[in-house]
Parts: structure tokens; C-alpha cells; sequence
């Protein structure tokens, strides 16, 4: 505590006369949202009609990873349900016809998930809006929120591309690696705005930091031979499609060889870290890590040798999603940031802002 400052009283650290209910990011609803009048003279005006706290924020960067979780599943239903051609042409369904006819199921299925690209990118932009009116501002969240708008705009572009070449494998390959790509930053994202700027404390020893990162790598590249698998058989989105020209059961035995190889570098990986004195969020989050690579096999060897049915190529298709939400926050969470809650929000007008040396410096886990 700053020397002459009351703890109850002092400026920065208790309430003293101010109601509780005046202070930015509480009192103002779940979200977090605080009229402007609540801020400095600096903050106020046209621009700064609302502002919004970090704890706010950050249940914003989930909408973004929630959207972007959903649109790759929803993309895979699309293939696996043969309906990748259901509409013939972008942006329309057909060439002159925006909608699709609700008589042709696969142009239904089709359109709805571009539907869904549609609330992506509500999501992306609120998280971008949302970042220019946090308070305080921080430029790596701002940068961040960008990279998704970016990627969903490529995204988008790449769709069509998609259609346009009527289900080039190559081109869905790189439409599904994108979507991978995207869902990191968004995590890293939602991470990020749990803690203060600066950079990160490790938790773990270096070595365990470097074994996670291989496993984020090794991730992504079993993530992308089963792309390979899934362009040589059975469900690459319509009967007529092009194939890879490679052989089903080779490919499958390399991404199984990558699954098992992956598998056995999580359980390295968290025995080590462990043994290291790893806190207790990091092991539990490599158990939920490897419990999700085990149960992604299981249901992939059952599905390669009872013939790739449907019903389980889509479970395979939301655990891909899950082992790789599990791999990248196992990964995330090996670091630490200072906690940044309501004490770092600017203080009301005619009060003296927090200082540096009030502010907590409890570390928390992304």
C-alpha cells in the first residue's frame, strides 16, 4: 500500500463516496457496459459513447470462438452430407436465385451454412468493436480481433473458390486449415484478454514449454493428413466430386501412425511436467488433452473398419474440433499474466486514476 493512503478511503484502491453502482463495468449488467458520463473528460464524446470492461470483453472473444467452432463442424456436415455443390454458384445459390429452393435438401444445407458464415462474421466484428471500446484499450487485443477479420474475409473468398472449382480437394483442404488457423486466434484471442498486456510467465520449466509447442505443431499436422483421408474417400461433398489420387488405406495409416505418435507426446509431455511440479490447471488441462486424442482414435479406427458410416464420420469431425480447442489452451495455459480486473478500468471523472503500484499482481492461467 502507497504510504498516507487509507485502504478503505484512498484514491485507486477503495470505493470512498462513490457509489458502488457508478463505477465503470459495475452495476451496468451483465455485460459489462458503462455509460460514458462514467469516465474521464478525455473519454467522453461521440466516440465514446459506451466503453466496455475487460471481463466484458472477453465473454465477446467467446462468442468469436464459439462461431468459429461451429462453422467448421457446420462446413464438414456439408461434406459429409454429399451437399458441398448443393448451391452451384456464389454468392447465390444458384445463378438466379439467392435463396435456396426449400424442395432440394442439399441446396438447403448448403445455404444455411453459408447462413452461418453470415454470424461469423457478426462475431468477428463485434469482437473488433468490442476492442476499440474496452477500457482501458489495448493494442495487441486490437491487432488480434483484425487477424480474424481478415481470416473470416479470406475464408469467405476461399469459399467461393470452393464452389467456383466445384470441390477441387486442394481447395477444401486449405478452406478446412484456414478454419484451423482462424480458431487459434481466436483462442489466443480469448486468452489474451483474460490477463494484462506484457508478456506471459512461463509456469512450466523451458523444456515442457518447447513440448508444448511441438504438440501445437504435431497437432496441426495430424489435423491436416486427415484432410488427405478425407479427400481420397468416400465423403468429399458431392458423388461427383474429384478425388485425391491416392490410396484410402495408405493415407489412413499414416494419420493414424500421426494420431498414436501425437498421443504418446501429450502423455510425455504431461508425465514431465508433472514430475516438474506443474500447477494444478496445466495437468488437468493435458489429462482433458489426452483423454480427447484417445477417444478421437477410438472412434476414427472404428469408423476406418466398419466402412466410414456417416453418423461417425461426424463425431470424428467434432473431435478434431475438440482435440485441437484441447491442444492449443493445454498450450496456452503453460503461461501466465497478471490479473486485470475492475481495478485497472480508468477511474470516474474528478477521481485520481489506479497506479501502477496499486494494482494487483496476482498471475492467472489462460
Amino acid at each position: 500500500m502507497v504510504p498516507g493512503r487509507d485502504r478503505e478511503s484512498g484514491p485507486g484502491i477503495g470505493t470512498g463516496n462513490r457509489d458502488r453502482e457508478s463505477e465503470p463495468g459495475i452495476g451496468t449488467g451483465s455485460w459489462g457496459i458503462a455509460a460514458a458520463e462514467s469516465y474521464p473528460d478525455d473519454m467522453r464524446g461521440p466516440r465514446r459513447l459506451t466503453a466496455l470492461s475487460p471481463a466484458a470483453y472477453r465473454r465477446v472473444t467467446w462468442l468469436s470462438v464459439a462461431a468459429l467452432a461451429f462453422i467448421t463442424i457446420s462446413g464438414g456436415a456439408v461434406r459429409i452430407t454429399g451437399s458441398g455443390l448443393g448451391c452451384s454458384d456464389w454468392p447465390t445459390c444458384e445463378e438466379n436465385q439467392f435463396v435456396a429452393a426449400l424442395d432440394q435438401p442439399h441446396a438447403v444445407i448448403e445455404f444455411v451454412n453459408r447462413l452461418v458464415t453470415g454470424a461469423v462474421s457478426l462475431a468477428v466484428i463485434l469482437a473488433v468493436l468490442g476492442a476499440l471500446v474496452r477500457v482501458p484499450r489495448r493494442r495487441d487485443l486490437v491487432w488480434l480481433s483484425l487477424g480474424l477479420v481478415i481470416g473470416v474475409i479470406a475464408q469467405i473468398l476461399l469459399g467461393a473458390v470452393v464452389v467456383l472449382l466445384e470441390l477441387a480437394p486442394v481447395s477444401v483442404i486449405g478452406h478446412y486449415l484456414l478454419s484451423i488457423v482462424l480458431l487459434w486466434n481466436a483462442l489466443g484471442l480469448h486468452d489474451r484478454a483474460a490477463g494484462a498486456p506484457g508478456p506471459a510467465t512461463p509456469l512450466v520449466a523451458r523444456r515442457d514449454v518447447l513440448l508444448g509447442r511441438a504438440l501445437v505443431v504435431w497437432g496441426f499436422l495430424v489435423l491436416a493428413a486427415g484432410t488427405l483421408v478425407t479427400g481420397s474417400g468416400p465423403h468429399a461433398g458431392d458423388p461427383e466430386a474429384e478425388r485425391l489420387p491416392l490410396a484410402v488405406p495408405m493415407v489412413a495409416r499414416i494419420h493414424g501412425a500421426s494420431v498414436v505418435v501425437f498421443l504418446l507426446l501429450a502423455i510425455v509431455t504431461l508425465w514431465d511436467a508433472t514430475r516438474n511440479g506443474a500447477p494444478t490447471q496445466v495437468v488437468k488441462r493435458g489429462r482433458l488433452l489426452s483423454g480427447a486424442i484417445v477417444a478421437q482414435a477410438a472412434i476414427g479406427y472404428t469408423q476406418y473398419f466398419t466402412g466410414v458410416p456417416v453418423i461417425l464420420v461426424g463425431l470424428h469431425l467434432i473431435g478434431a474440433v475438440v482435440v485441437w480447442i484441447s491442444v492449443a489452451r493445454f498450450h496456452l495455459g503453460l503461461f501466465a499474466r497478471p490479473a486485470e480486473g475492475p481495478d485497472l478500468d480508468p477511474a470516474p471523472s474528478g477521481a485520481p486514476a489506479t497506479t501502477e503500484i496499486d494494482r494487483p499482481r496476482v498471475p492467472v492461467l489462460g
